[in-house]
């Protein structure tokens, strides 16, 4: 299983909810605390294409999005096989 990272903050409720939905389904992750940390949240940003809203998730190299594009994996059934890649 690839690694998946999420950059988030601790007060954010779309973070909370990906990771909810990744301990359902039993998947470890890192999480990388970017409130008042600017040099991380720089790295979140570059490694998301500029994007600077938390969460940002990553499975391995690929940049899954927030919490919704996360979710919206799910439901269509992709976002198992890219964890089993």
């Amino acid at each position: 299983m690839p690694q998946v990272t999420l950059y988030t903050t601790s007060w954010c409720p779309y973070c909370s909810a990906a990771k909810s939905l990744l301990k359902k389904k039993g998947v470890a992750f890192e999480e990388i605390d970017v409130d008042g940390k600017p040099d991380l949240r720089k790295t979140m940003t570059e490694r998301a294409g500029g994007r600077t809203s938390v969460p940002q998730i990553f499975v391995g190299a690929t940049h899954v999005g927030g919490s919704d594009d996360l979710h919206a994996l799910d439901a269509r059934g992709e976002l198992d096989k890219l964890l089993a890649a």
